[in-house]
């Protein structure tokens, strides 16, 4: 779990140029605040400088908790967390949930179905992150984790998230995640109901692009 949490904070601070920028701010107690997200709109924000020297603060022994709280849930892929002060997105590497409705693009079908089930998943759940790096939208790809159980596994068993169609990193188990959506698939699950008339995320996407 230490070589999970080490990792995540490497790719988040290393390098500022993937993640775009990261700010910092003092509370009324004195106490320093990171994130690339959700500025606080009555603080004197600063951008970062110190990368690395925040780095080491943050990855000493001094720093034993390696679990992040989940704060909220934007649909059946994404969702946002905090933990030692940072606040960030992450998408759950190696799925594609239906799409919500977004500037004028319509709901994709078990859309909703998906997004209601990760928050009974994990709405204000304390989870553990496997990084693979930063996709789009400045947002970490991970597989997130519940105790023992793989959440990005959970929404592909539910029938609820197809394996990714796109680039997968190669050091993730494609291998498991299109055995257990051939098995959801099989099994009629959540979105697979549609039968022929299923669409994937990635074709609805580009049938109904963001106007």
């Amino acid at each position: 779990m230490l070589k999970r949490f080490l990792l995540i904070l490497t790719i988040l601070f290393s390098s500022t140029v993937l993640l775009g920028n990261i700010y910092f701010w003092v509370d009324e107690d004195g106490i320093r605040h990171y994130s690339n997200t959700s500025l606080p709109q009555d603080r004197n924000v600063q951008e970062l400088k110190e990368s690395q020297d925040i780095l080491k603060k943050l990855s000493s022994e001094k720093n034993k908790s390696q679990t992040f709280e989940v704060l909220k849930i934007y649909d059946g892929d994404t969702i946002l967390v905090k933990g030692l002060g940072l606040t960030f997105k992450i998408r759950l590497v190696g799925i594609d949930s239906p799409e919500t409705g977004y500037k004028k693009r319509p709901d994709q079908p078990f859309s909703k179905e998906a997004k209601k089930y990760l928050i009974r998943l994990l709405k204000n759940k304390k989870i553990q992150l496997e990084s693979y790096g930063t996709g789009g939208y400045n947002r970490q790809l991970a597989e997130v984790f519940l105790g023992t159980e793989n959440i990005n596994i959970k929404m592909i068993q539910a029938g609820l998230a197809e394996v990714y169609r796109g680039r997968r990193p190669k050091s993730l188990d494609s291998d498991l995640y299109f055995r257990e959506e051939r098995k959801a698939k099989n099994a009629r699950k959540g979105m697979w109901t549609q039968g022929s008339s299923y669409k994937s995320p990635k074709l609805w996407r580009k049938e109904h692009p963001i106007k």
